[in-house]
């Protein structure tokens, strides 16, 4: 990140990361987040999940990027510059969690900061540490 600042948006995947039974906890870091003011994207290339994330996460974010609608999927550079400027925020100011470690080289290699999704509590802890509370 430039200048090692605070980032100031998350961009997470779908399958494999809200999709895990606690999934429920990202969501509620991503609400306290979302309330300190860090922009919120859902970037997925799960093919045909648009309709229920929307249904069941749209309230979630700020920016929902479908790779089938914008025609370029992970780890492809391109898509990771579509979920920033959905934010608004430059790639380098943004976070992206994925449990594929190619999509987050993808994102990387793009200029986000990235968060190899292992586990939730262990997502949790990283998120605590990019985005600290003080």
């Amino acid at each position: 990140m430039a200048g090692n600042s605070v980032p100031r948006g998350l961009v997470l995947d779908y399958a494999g990361v809200l999709t895990e039974p606690d999934a429920g906890e990202l969501l509620a870091a991503v609400a306290v987040l979302r309330a300190r003011g860090v922009r919120t994207a859902l970037l997925s290339n799960a093919p045909g999940a648009a309709p229920a994330a929307r249904r069941e996460l749209g309230a979630h974010f700020d920016a929902l990027v479908f790779s089938g609608e914008v025609g370029v999927a992970k780890p492809a550079a391109e898509v990771y510059r579509i979920a920033a400027e959905r934010l608004a925020l430059p790639v380098d100011a943004c976070v992206f969690v994925d449990d594929s470690r190619r999509n987050v080289d993808g994102a990387v290699a793009a200029g986000m900061t990235g968060v190899w999704h292992t586990g939730v509590p262990a997502t949790l802890d990283e998120l605590d540490a990019l985005f600290p509370s003080g």
